[in-house]
């Protein structure tokens, strides 16, 4: 098996080639450590939304759409507001509906750390230092190191994010990715033929500024449609759908994440989370762009200002000191 991991020159800028077996991805420290390609080669998939006329400058005009990026804070905060329980920080109003949305992190060039090989697989790791030099920390002034290892195998992509409280206050703590996929993914797919799978529960109600009511909704056809895996992911508008995330079963066995089949091949893109993650907010860009975003995140969007317990909302803080680590993968599997 084919195994290496390598700096290169992504159009001006430095990324890392992972490639390990029949999957090939470029891991980019300049946007925020995005996995901004992820293929495997052996079937021809593109498993993520990539383009490649997309200039370094179209990349960071928009991360949150291309690859995977890793967001804090996740979603958004209504008017910006951030209440902790040592601290209320007031964040800039960054999003047409009136609140402040997905944070900095994935916005800022990252160190690159390590790039080798690890037993079968090639691993590169980066990390972020936020101390008083990011111009954010006037709105929140909590320092924090974040840190991301990505190994890739014959088992896929394996991520894992971890985030160190360096301060000496108390860090708020949520985290998502709005991780882009490719519909369809195989070469010369049918959209019609593409269909998700997503073990979600209760649905949230959110008002016209995209921020929870505390109110869940009816269950419809069209949310069912994500629990029988007939979901159809494109050509259609999805718009903030909001679920509790619950595991499922895939292939028989215990399964949380979400799966996309290609109906035509066989071929699936399987993406697993770790249980940190407790909801699920689905949507893809008026649907006809070619990708949707399946985002796992540790809290509810608002969690800090909603008056709903932190059990329910996700909500957490850091400690001084204190670290978390959250996993995910993703590979490709050929279903029968």
């Amino acid at each position: 098996m084919s195994i290496k991991a390598t700096v290169i020159d992504f159009k001006g800028e430095k990324a890392v080639e992972l490639v390990a077996g029949k999957y090939r991805a470029i891991v980019a420290p300049f946007l925020g450590s995005n996995v901004i390609r992820l293929q495997d080669t052996e079937e021809d998939l593109e498993i993520l939304r990539y383009e490649d006329d997309l200039t370094v400058e179209d990349l960071k005009k928009q991360p949150e759409v291309y690859g995977l990026p890793t967001l804090y804070l996740p979603n958004r905060l209504k008017g910006g507001k951030l209440k902790v329980s040592d601290a209320t920080y007031q964040l800039p109003v960054n999003d047409p509906l009136g609140n402040h949305i997905h944070g900095f992190l994935h916005h800022r060039e990252h160190e690159i750390v390590s790039v080798g090989t690890e037993g079968s697989g090639a691993i590169v790791k980066t990390a972020y230092t936020y101390d008083e030099k990011d111009e954010f920390f006037k709105y929140l002034p909590v320092s924090f190191k974040a840190e991301f290892t990505f190994l890739l195998n014959d088992s896929g992509l394996h991520m894992s994010f971890t985030m160190t409280n360096t301060s000496d206050k108390q860090l708020p703590y949520g985290v998502c990715n709005h991780t882009a996929m490719k519909a369809p993914f195989t070469k010369d797919g049918d959209p019609f033929k593409t269909h998700l799978y997503v073990p979600v529960g209760e649905k949230w109600e959110i008002d016209k500024h995209c921020i929870p009511t505390g109110e869940c909704l009816p269950i419809t056809n069209h949310d069912r449609q994500y629990l029988t895996g007939s979901q159809i992911p494109v050509k259609q508008v999805i718009d903030n759908d909001v679920y509790f995330a619950e595991e499922g079963t895939y292939d028989g066995d215990p399964f949380y994440g979400t799966v996309a089949v290609d109906d035509e091949t066989g071929n699936a893109v399987v993406y697993e989370v770790c249980r940190d993650f407790k909801f699920w907010i689905i949507w893809n860009d008026l649907g006809e762009k070619g990708y949707y975003c399946p985002e796992p995140m540790t809290w509810i969007i608002d969690a800090p200002n909603q008056p709903i317990p932190a059990d329910e909302s996700g909500y957490r803080e850091l400690a001084p000191g204190e670290s978390h680590t959250l996993t995910e993968r993703i590979y490709t599997v050929k279903r029968k």
